[in-house]
């Protein structure tokens, strides 16, 4: 029995999530005050025959008081003293993302009232779940994310049954912002480009004539060199710290080219010893 426990802010797709994972047979319950945690998996524990097979998700959210969201590291203690098998995702947007999906939805926030107007509560439900966000696994910035393209990256990036290392490498392009879900973040746009070349620009680099194009610079390979010596030399090191996710970041200026070639080719190259090995281009048009 796996639990997976939920959260993030208001609007950043946690519904979605817990809806995601149900239809892949997951067990869930969503805004279960943080305090009845433990019990609850314990009873579900106690009721294993029935529940054979079926893995676990639970949402959590700032309805719950600040003292037991402040419980929150202390209770993921017991659970692990326990011997449950667990993980915490925590989902993210940007403010002003949050803000026009409100307006879109014509949805009330959980924190919003007659003197708390929307930005100040997504402001304060920040800092309420700040503790749960420290303790996470996994955070997901759904910003650029719609309703299907979470989905999907819930099934990719979270609802698996192999407890291995999932990799995602993530091309994206400066000017449209760093990501803020990556562990690592690599800048590439000290290498040759593309973009000036008239014939490649309106092309990406999953495309025959810039792979062929960067693969015969020099500072390119070496660039990729570098960073998959680097990355295999500390991925022992994210296995054996019981981690369960690594997002790796390439960036280039437009997302288009440089990181989408690198990321790529590091993906095809610890496909061959990860199980678990996704590539997304953030920019890609």
């Amino acid at each position: 029995m796996k639990l997976l426990i939920v959260s993030g802010l208001s609007g950043a797709g946690k519904s979605i999530a817990l809806q995601a994972l149900e239809d892949l047979e997951y067990y869930c319950v969503d805004n279960l005050p943080l305090v009845l945690l433990p019990t609850f998996i314990q009873q579900m524990i106690g009721g294993a025959e029935q529940w054979a097979g079926h893995d676990i998700a639970v949402g959590i959210d700032a309805r719950n008081t600040l003292p037991d969201l402040m419980q929150f590291e202390e209770i993921l203690r017991t659970l692990r003293e326990e011997g449950v098998d667990f993980e915490v995702i925590f989902l993210e947007a940007d403010d002003e993302t949050l803000l026009q999906r409100y307006s879109e939805t014509r949805r009330r926030h959980p924190l919003t009232d007659d003197a708390t107007p929307l930005i100040d509560a997504v402001r304060k439900e920040r800092d309420l779940l700040r503790a749960v966000s420290a303790s996470a696994d996994l955070h997901l910035d759904t910003s650029r994310h719609n309703v299907h393209e979470l989905r999907a990256l819930i099934q990719e990036r979270v609802a698996r049954k192999s407890s291995q290392l999932s990799i995602q490498f993530l091309s994206f392009g400066y000017k449209n912002g760093i990501p803020v879900d990556a562990d690592y973040v690599f800048d590439v746009r000290c290498l040759p480009n593309p973009y000036w070349k008239p014939e490649l620009r309106k092309l990406s680099g999953q495309s025959g004539p810039v792979r062929e194009y960067l693969g015969q610079e020099p500072d390119v390979l070496r660039m990729y060199e570098d960073i998959r010596a680097f990355l295999e030399h500390w991925m022992d090191k994210f296995v054996a710290d019981n981690r369960s996710y690594l997002s790796v970041a390439i960036g280039c200026t437009g997302g288009q080219h440089r990181s989408v070639y690198l990321a790529e080719k590091l993906a095809a190259c610890f496909r061959r010893n990860h199980e678990h090995v996704q590539v997304r281009h953030r920019d890609v048009s």
